[in-house]
């Protein structure tokens, strides 16, 4: 074969767009260049945001750890806010991942409004739950709390139930063989080789949820974010830094904890 039929039959690099292709590709562009427009980026501006930042860290150095007792116990209350919502969280995360998975669901109008349930929960940010508790239940942990549970919910259901979904049938039939009931095949045979995944899944919802109750803080739902607010809102930039600095060894050491547990449990 010569060199120039070779080179005649080889596929091309880049095929052409279809034209639906083209469209998106188009109302992307669009899209991206309005964004961009919109965020009015300019060289000044990003110039004195740098000068800005030089400011903030001229005021927060040395940290200030005056404080430090009042933190702590913040901080505390933060980490109990993301144990005590993951807990639950998991909890009812169980049953609803049974209700979503098709090899487990009684019914398929159930599974089909189990999942919507679940999208619905992680759907909406844990910010908005928060505000939503708060008004519900008032300032304080419990609205944290509650409102790490629904997203707890939204993001372990949907895991737990995908992992349910992908187990071997061979040892399901097995017990349904024997005459074991429904319980007795998803408690014999799915949730023992579906424990890895699930502590796995449980242990990135603690990660995200120690995140999360910082931020959550920030509307009244208690731990440390109420202290980086008042820190922020007083100008007192050297408490601030101490306050991110807590934030940053509590949450550095929980992925770091979680993922010596992760070696262990897979």
């Amino acid at each position: 074969m010569s060199e120039s039929s070779s080179r005649h039959s080889a596929p091309p690099r880049l095929e052409r767009p279809s034209p639906i292709a083209f469209i998106l590709l188009l109302a992307f562009a669009a899209f991206f260049i309005s964004g961009f427009s919109s965020a009015n980026i300019h060289s000044d501006r990003l110039l004195r945001g740098v000068a800005n930042l030089g400011t903030f860290f001229g005021e927060a150095l040395p940290p200030d750890f005056a404080r430090w007792d009042v933190i702590a116990m913040a901080m505390l209350e933060t980490f109990q806010m993301a144990i005590v919502g993951v807990v639950f969280g998991v909890i009812l995360s169980l049953p609803m991942a049974l209700l979503c998975a098709r090899n487990t669901s009684p019914h398929p109008i159930v599974r089909v409004i189990a999942r919507n349930v679940v999208a619905t929960l992680r759907t909406v940010p844990d910010l908005v739950w928060a505000l939503i508790f708060v008004v519900a239940v008032g300032l304080g942990p419990l609205a944290g709390i509650l409102a790490i549970v629904m997203d707890t919910i939204g993001f372990c259901a949907r895991f737990f139930s995908e992992r349910i979904e992908e187990v071997d049938p061979g040892p399901c039939q097995a017990l349904a063989a024997t005459g074991a009931s429904r319980s007795g095949v998803v408690c014999g045979a799915i949730l023992p080789e579906c424990t890895p995944s699930f502590v796995a899944t449980s242990l990135f919802s603690v990660e995200k949820a120690v995140r999360s109750a910082v931020v959550l803080g920030l509307v009244g739902a208690g731990g440390i974010g109420v202290e980086l607010s008042a820190a922020m809102s007083l100008f007192r930039y050297d408490q601030a830094l101490t306050v991110i600095l807590a934030i940053l060894v509590v949450v550095i050491g929980v992925e770091q904890v979680s993922a010596w547990i992760r070696k262990r449990v897979i």
